[in-house]
């Protein structure tokens, strides 16, 4: 099966069978999975997804409810539903993804969608609601298949289809004592493999990562990955089993944080929605542009410090642009490189040493060969080698600094406790920018003036 793209002709077909009956909408909803109507749903009115989902067997609007973009706002689609409806739906839903979704709503919204509950599913609910939603508590399910671990190989299966029976997908079993204390996992292959009179203490792998309740999503997300594994379980300080998180939420999550960062380091805020519109993003993006502005007094203060140098060289602003543009671009390039490795890694001290030191390397390296190559340039346009060399310097200094800056400035914030993506940027620049000006001016007037 190849990924769906969305198309124009779905869309029109979606909406032509909006325009008809019910049996004619049914039928064309029928060829397309439950995700690919979730994408649909992003070009449709509220109204015309209520009547999509009331047509839907239950099963399947519950799957698209859960599908759609946190930005679709798959909370509002939900509370506008008849409370019938939308119970079965929540009820259908698993207990993860109807939190991520009920959360989103107010207080009182959501007194109102889980009175409807059965007792069971709205006390799940609420208590997954208690756990902030950026942690192994707000990713959790706190349905999974668990075993004693003093059972044996027949007791055990009987006890797995049993529970499998309310579980729609799982992919590790947990062993627990008498007491719900995590033992460890086992798999279904080792169990199924076993001597008929195999005891599950026999079988079970107790060296497993695991996680707290309150461990950040990135966390869990870098265990599952390190490990390989396709769930990992969460537990209690008396290492009691709460729940487990699925790769498949950290999939949603690293597809988050990476985007999380890229709006950061862009300057943008992380709360502006991609989808959103212009008021929205205009009240995300100004203060930034506004404390981005001051930077640029700071570094247009330095050339009005050089004007005197400036009217005597008149060709320095057409290099001004090239210095403070290559180490812009150096800056950045160090600085994703390190936000990169922030978010994947937990570096050591030595290895932020490391990190600086290999940017400082490339930095100087690179600077120099782009250096040279404006050198060559200066010496065949302007026939003026002292420009060329005062252009070398300036500009393998700033490459320097931008590398230092790049590397240095996230990893310094990161260690005091503010976020390195969304501060770096705008830092990096003044330096870069502050630096390459100074360099390229104070050079020439100590050198050519």
């Amino acid at each position: 099966m190849q990924s769906f793209e969305l198309d124009k002709t779905d869309v029109s077909r979606i909406k032509l069978a909006l325009s008809g009956g019910d049996e004619q909408l049914k039928v064309i909803l029928g060829e397309y999975h439950a995700s690919e109507i979730a994408i649909l749903f992003e070009n449709l009115t509220t109204e015309e997804q209520q009547r999509i989902i009331n047509l839907l067997d239950v099963e399947i609007a519950s799957e698209v409810i859960s599908e759609m973009h946190e930005e679709s706002h798959p909370e509002e689609l939900l509370l506008q539903l008849h409370p019938d409806k939308r119970t079965e739906i929540v009820e259908e839903l698993d207990y993860d993804d109807a939190t991520d979704i009920i959360s989103q709503l107010e207080e009182h919204e959501q007194k109102e969608i889980l009175a409807d509950l059965s007792e069971d599913d709205a006390s799940s609910i609420r208590n997954l609601l208690s756990y902030h939603e950026e942690t192994a508590g707000g990713l959790m399910n706190t349905e999974f298949i668990r075993i004693n671990l003093n059972l044996t190989k027949k007791d055990a299966i009987d006890e797995i289809i049993r529970q499998s029976e309310e579980i729609e997908e799982f992919y590790t079993i947990f062993v627990v004592d008498n007491d719900n204390v995590f033992q460890g996992i086992v798999s279904l292959k080792d169990i199924i493999k076993a001597k008929g009179n195999a005891k599950i203490t026999e079988l079970v792998k107790a060296e497993v990562a695991w996680v707290y309740p309150d461990t950040d999503q990135e966390e869990v997300a870098r265990l599952i990955s390190q490990y390989n594994i396709t769930s990992i379980p969460v537990l209690d300080k008396d290492h009691k089993l709460l729940g487990r998180v699925t790769f498949d939420d950290v999939i949603d999550v690293l597809e988050d944080e990476n985007t999380e960062d890229f709006l950061k380091i862009s300057g943008v805020s992380e709360d502006e929605e991609l989808s959103g519109n212009w008021v929205e993003a205009v009240k995300s993006r100004l203060p930034w542009l506004i404390l981005n502005l001051g930077t640029a007094f700071l570094a247009s203060s330095v050339v009005r410090h050089f004007d005197d140098t400036i009217k005597q060289i008149v060709v320095l602003p057409a290099y001004m642009t090239i210095i403070a543009g290559m180490g812009g671009n150096a800056a950045t390039q160090a600085l994703a490189v390190t936000v990169r490795r922030i978010s994947l890694y937990d570096l050591t001290d030595s290895q932020a040493y490391r990190t600086v030191l290999k940017e400082f390397t490339v930095g100087s390296i690179n600077g120099a060969c782009t250096g040279a190559i404006v050198f060559l340039f200066a010496l065949y346009f302007d026939s003026n080698p002292m420009l060329g060399l005062v252009i070398f310097l300036a500009m393998t200094g700033n490459l320097l600094i931008a590398g230092i800056t790049g590397a240095g400035i996230p990893l310094a914030l990161k260690r005091v406790g503010i976020d390195p993506a969304i501060a770096s940027s705008i830092i990096i620049t003044t330096f870069t920018d502050v630096f390459g000006f100074l360099l390229l001016l104070g050079l020439a007037s100590k050198l050519l003036l």
